[in-house]
């Protein structure tokens, strides 16, 4: 059988694959200290004009806090609400109440939410998509568009619970030594609060066409996001941040309302500059009615300079070497001493009878995938044409980080979702991922906020017991779900991760991993965010430094806490598509995933990624076994996903169905 490797390296040899070997490196970019200072200075200018006082932060490309301004008068918390009359007690919605119940006087703070804000708009733009929190509001909810009934939900539903302040790959502002053993504290990529926003107010910042960084603002003291894309709303936030972003502005063709899914133009922003009461480039100084604010975990209060991407110091910086066979430019993560942060290694606690990757094997599993990624068409990304961008993380059956590499341009947020994904494809494909929902036990662990709050054991803060979702699932699939050795690829976890079965149709009945819709929300997805809600809300204890608390840990599961593995979901699970379980012989061995410009493209990189990678090896590594994999179930009558193909997907060849009868 002829390996889509092959015809990629013909592709390539041939020259017809856009760029040169090894490009020239861009001209540095970065904001500066007197860049951020304008952002802020505009963005106040336009608040006190309008009388409505703000939170304002400026975050780098790689999440560095650069300066954070609380005006005088500005909210001091903000209320979570999805607006769907949810009540306190399910997931993040109300969480302010679920806070005050306990006796706490922590809650969300304007600062984390203007921080999410930023960091939602650096982390999801790259130089072919502009994005901001409001384009995230309309991928992430149970309807794409919001709004719009018998459609499927967004294609990144689930998004938002990645970049967690608990995931071990996001490094921290002050205790990276202690954590993740980083010597430099400007490396990237640094955690959101909240993880990522759809509260419109949080947009990128662009220099000479390169994305530097993100501004978010907080004014209206309501964290929420958009239910329908129908109307066009004068959001205080987003009218604030736009001031400051409009003196960084992004070239117009990438603008997300240039970028199409499935027919479906991407929303931007609802106003735009001819709304401001102010001129931006007039603003050259911070305002007297507020200062800089240092928060605990994030900023130490001054305004500081942005690092530049693709330095040592940002955390990422192309790799020349381990990844040469790929014929282009491959970035890794760097710990601040130029050291690659997650090289290709064996995996050290093989716990399958078919044994653990080896590090040829797990390189060659990536350079797969970057093969593939390279010659495939991105379906969010301009100009047509360009080429996936993406991030690939590679894991063993326990979830140990055994590589992750990227392409020069991928969106930052890829890289802590792919790990999301490669570890999801792991954990659910195992026999033993039944025994794990039934060991979740926050409460019991040493001074953390279940502890101290006195949460029963198998429960978490809102009062949820995730062996339940191990009951829906056995009632919904089999009686054996999660211990029979099924494959499930993140979208088949995903289709069980829906308020509807199937995607898209009210009245049906809800997946068993997620809420029923009339409780649903982005802010209460189910299984997803009842596993790290103790972790997030133990992380805004913390930062609101009166509670006393520890920070989370750097692991967002609770599963066998107290035995030696804590990585299987170590920074979360995701519940949108980019990825595969990793088999050798019929047995589990480890997981791949994928998150970059189109979740189609996501799951073709994986899965192709993996397929050729085999076919090199002769090892018996590949995808799982056709009949062992998640798209042979019909639960309610309704057939699985594995993954889904793009129908022609290569730059430079008309070949279709690409993924067909691997």
């Amino acid at each position: 059988m002829r390996s889509s490797v092959d015809m990629v390296r013909r592709l390539l040899a041939a020259g017809l694959v856009l760029a040169a070997l090894w490009p020239a490196a861009a001209a540095a970019q970065n904001l500066s200290t007197t860049d951020v200072t304008r952002a802020i200075a505009a963005a106040a200018r336009e608040a006190n004009a309008r009388g409505k006082p703000a939170v304002i932060a400026v975050v780098d490309r790689v999440g560095n806090v650069l300066g954070l301004f609380r005006m005088t008068d500005a909210p001091a918390r903000v209320k979570v609400t999805s607006g769907r009359g949810i009540a306190v007690g399910n997931g993040l919605e109300n969480v302010q109440d679920l806070f005050a119940s306990l006796g706490l006087t922590a809650s969300p703070s304007a600062e984390l939410s203007a921080i999410a804000k930023a960091v939602t708009g650096a982390y999801l733009s790259s130089g072919g998509n502009a994005f901001t929190t409001r384009t995230a509001s309309q991928i992430v909810q149970e309807h794409f568009n919001p709004g719009e009934f018998k459609s499927p939900s967004g294609p990144l539903f689930g998004v938002q619970f990645t970049q967690l302040p608990c995931s071990d790959l996001s490094v921290r502002f002050d205790t990276n030594a202690a954590v993740t053993g980083l010597v430099s504290a400007t490396a990237g990529p640094k955690r959101s609060p909240l993880g990522l926003s759809a509260d419109p107010g949080g947009m990128p910042l662009y220099k000479n066409g390169k994305v530097v960084g993100g501004i978010g603002v907080e004014a209206d003291g309501v964290y929420t996001l958009d239910l329908s894309v129908g109307d066009f709303d004068n959001d205080i936030d987003e009218i604030l941040a736009i001031a400051g972003q409009s003196l960084f502005p992004h070239p117009i063709d990438i603008q997300a309302n240039r970028i199409f899914i499935e027919g479906k133009s991407l929303r931007f922003t609802d106003v735009n500059t001819t709304s401001l009461r102010t001129v931006p480039a007039a603003a050259a100084a911070l305002p007297g009615n507020g200062a800089l604010v240092a928060l605990t975990g994030y900023t130490a209060g001054a305004i500081i300079a942005g690092q530049t991407f693709g330095s040592d110091a940002s955390g990422f910086r192309p790799e020349p070497t381990l990844y040469a066979a790929t014929g282009r430019r491959v970035f890794v993560l760097t710990d601040g001493t130029n050291t690659n942060r997650f090289p290709p290694v064996d995996s050290t606690t093989p716990s399958t009878a078919a044994g653990g990757l080896t590090t040829n094997e797990v390189t060659t599993i990536v350079v797969n995938a970057l093969k593939i990624a390279f010659a495939s068409r991105a379906q969010i990304r301009r100009p047509l044409d360009s080429h996936v961008q993406v991030s690939i993380s590679v894991v063993d059956a326990d979830g140990n980080i055994l590589a992750v590499a990227r392409t020069s341009d991928g969106p930052i947020f890829g890289t802590d979702t792919s790990l999301q994904k490669a570890r999801t494809a792991a954990f659910f494909s195992s026999p033993t991922a039944g025994d794990y929902l039934t060991t979740y036990d926050f409460g019991a662990v040493t001074d953390t906020l279940g502890d101290l709050l006195g949460v029963p054991a198998g429960q978490n803060v809102t009062g949820d017991v995730l062996a339940d979702y191990l009951t829906a699932v056995r009632r919904f699939i089999a009686s054996d779900a999660l211990a029979n050795g099924i494959a499930f690829a993140d979208r088949s976890g995903g289709n069980l991760s829906r308020p509807f079965y199937p995607d898209g149709f009210e009245g049906r009945p809800h997946g068993p991993f997620s809420k029923p819709i009339d409780v649903w929300s982005p802010f209460n997805t189910g299984l997803q965010l009842d596993s790290v809600i103790d972790n997030i809300a133990q992380h805004i204890a913390y930062v609101d430094t009166a509670g006393g608390f520890d920070d989370s840990d750097a692991t967002c599961t609770y599963f066998d806490r107290f035995a030696t593995n804590l990585t299987r979901l170590a920074n979360g699970f995701q519940i949108f598509p980019g990825s595969v379980p990793i088999y050798r012989d019929g047995v589990v061995i480890g997981g791949l995933g994928v998150s970059g410009d189109g979740i189609d493209q996501d799951d073709m990189v994986s899965f192709l990624g993996l397929n050729d990678a085999g076919l090199a090896l002769g090892t018996g590594v590949g995808n799982a076994p056709p009949g062992r994999r998640a798209d042979n179930l019909t639960p309610h009558g309704v057939r699985l996903r594995y993954v889904n193909c793009p129908y022609k997907p290569f730059l430079a060849s008309g070949v279709q169905n690409v993924c067909h009868g691997k």
